[in-house]
């Protein structure tokens, strides 16, 4: 391709609204532009990235036994009813009419559909099988942001594993496993996997896989010592015993004015330490009330609340709807004597006792407080967020708090869906068995966005040669000296026969711009063609990561050069 004929509209500076790097550079350097919030259109340059991360999954998927397949965006609602997602997915779902009345959702994923496909297996021997495809999906986001991080409608591979059994549920998960490691190192990111919530999509083991960035809404724990890695949705802590004493009885006490953990722990330190609080929050989860309780020197995690409540949305309640349910303002909650209201406890208060709360009246609590005697707990959890230097629950390591990109993740889904859909097959017996089945999920667009979160410096994108728009760049100083641009052409020409994806640019347009669009968009090598380098038999070759420059005679450019981004191709 020649600059002077593409569409590859660059810019000097990055859109008001933009915080996170990758959408600033994919912006500047003409691979997206914005449609409206969350919804982008891929330029030329974009889409051959996004080309190449898809080509990069199918190739591992295939190598896995992976069959493609293209299924609708567009389903009845009635599918997603059956499988009790409907409400479950809230206003994350896109819901719709038809002409004729009809109500439809745009798939945010495809679980429904291909337990419905599997529906026609009817033997063991017909298993196992991995279905994929890649295809649009849609989620009602109701903030999008950061570019392709955060996005209405994107590009997603979902495949899914059909098993006999756990054992080969286990099998095709490990497959995955092994296939997403591969499909990152290609497409030059460090993905590690942590240990994650599988959320509304139900399930047990479940594995995301996440690039360390600024730019990610994800908040990963690591340990310092040991190989223990969770997303804080997940992450749990080890917590040293206390002695909270003799049991006591419940008794009720004044604390007039004292609405926060800190002032009722100072004026009351004898029995009201913020770790002998319990802290009562009230909460809406998929409209239904429910009071979350933990130790008052610990912070709640949501997500784990909604897995805990088998929920898919949740939100604090507002101060009227606290006063209404309670009969008191935050500050004075507890859940002595609260029988109408689902509780659930975090586990860090189980077996503990002399506790202070709330009394369910404003400036009033109770002091002697067990849990287990005098609270009607509904559901024990692991509810609350693992701080930055507690420690590790495998080894005592400190644990760290960082932020990342999610951008895969695989978990067991089991047979939720094949029983909702009636996808049984028949053993070796005739006995009918419901399929088990796993679900994998990639981003592309996110993909290519933590490519270039991770792979930039302050000129622009560094692409790695596995997923660059083009492998090399030809920039010409003087296109309008012929000597120069004949070179030019049969390097050009030269490259192309060898199998080397080239942009040449060709422009009219000052040196100092052609090289500041080059290092903005990131091809991983370029060459320099210009008048005193053609008269002395070189050209300079710039490898964009570091910027190294050499000067190369024009006879051998080509095959050192093939040979190196050939090298390079695989990513690994």
């Amino acid at each position: 391709m020649r600059w002077s004929q593409a569409f590859i509209p660059t810019l000097r500076e990055p859109p008001a609204d933009a915080e996170a790097v990758s959408h600033k550079l994919l912006v500047r350097g003409g691979f997206i532009r914005q449609l409206a919030a969350g919804s982008y259109s891929l330029l030329p340059l974009g889409q051959r990235v996004r080309l190449k991360v898809g080509q990069i999954i199918r190739e591992e998927i295939d190598a896995i036994g992976g069959q493609e397949l293209m299924l609708p965006t567009l389903h009845p609602a009635e599918i997603w009813r059956k499988s009790n997602r409907y409400e479950l997915m809230g206003d994350n779902l896109f819901k719709l009419e038809d002409r004729r009345g009809g109500e439809l959702v745009l798939g945010m994923t495809e679980e429904e559909i291909f337990a419905m496909l599997a529906g026609e297996l009817f033997s063991y021997r017909d298993l196992p099988q991995i279905w994929y495809q890649m295809h649009i999906k849609f989620r009602d986001e109701p903030r999008p942001k950061s570019g392709l991080l955060r996005m209405r409608e994107f590009t997603m591979k979902d495949s899914y594993t059909l098993d006999i059994d756990p054992p080969g549920l286990d099998s095709g998960f490990d497959k995955h496993y092994g296939a997403y490691r591969r499909i990152f190192a290609r497409m030059g990111v460090d993905a590690v996997d942590v240990q994650a919530s599988s959320g509304a999509m139900g399930g047990s083991e479940s594995r995301e896989f996440v690039v360390r960035s600024q730019a990610g809404e994800d908040w990963i724990v690591t340990c310092a010592t040991c190989d223990y890695r969770a997303n804080v949705e997940k992450a749990t802590s080890a917590l040293d015993e206390i002695d909270d004493g003799d049991p006591a009885d419940l008794e009720r006490f004044p604390t007039p004015g004292l609405r926060t953990i800190a002032a009722l722990a100072e004026a009351h330190p004898d029995v009201a330490a913020p770790e002998r609080q319990i802290k009562t929050l009230v909460y809406f989860v998929d409209d239904e009330p429910v009071l979350a309780l933990l130790r008052g020197d610990h912070d709640l995690q949501e997500q784990k609340l909604m897995d805990a409540a088998g929920a898919a949305e949740g939100r604090p309640a507002q101060a009227a709807e606290i006063r209404e349910l309670m009969g008191a303002d935050p500050g004075s909650l507890g859940a002595v004597g609260v029988d109408e209201i689902r509780v659930i406890a975090d586990l860090a208060l189980m077996s503990r006792r002399n506790l202070t709360t709330g009394a369910n009246q404003d400036d009033w609590h109770f002091s002697g407080v067990d849990p287990e005697r005098d609270l009607k707990i509904g559901t024990w959890a692991d509810l609350r967020e693992v701080a930055s230097g507690e420690r590790c629950v495998e080894d005592g390591g400190s644990l760290e708090r960082w932020k990342g990109i999610e951008v895969g993740h695989i978990f067991k889904l089991g047979t939720k869906y094949s029983e909702a859909f009636g996808a049984y097959v028949q053993d070796e017996a005739g006995k009918s068995h419901p399929i088990v089945m796993g679900s994998y999920g990639i981003g592309l667009e996110r993909g290519m966005a933590a490519v270039v979160e991770a792979n930039n410096d302050d000129k622009g994108i560094v692409w790695p040669v596995s997923v660059a728009p083009y492998e090399l760049l030809i920039t010409v100083i003087r296109p309008d000296d012929e000597a120069t641009m004949a070179v030019a052409n049969r390097l050009f020409d030269d490259f192309d026969s060898a199998g080397v994806e080239t942009l040449l640019d060709d422009r009219e347009e000052r040196p100092g711009v052609k090289f500041a669009d080059a290092e903005l968009i990131g091809i991983p090598y370029r060459v320099t063609v210009g008048p005193k380098g053609v008269a002395s038999g070189s050209v300079e070759v710039t490898e964009r990561e570091g910027l190294v420059r050499s000067d190369v005679a024009v006879d051998t450019v080509v095959a050192s050069l093939a040979e190196r981004i050939s090298a390079a191709r695989s990513g690994i």
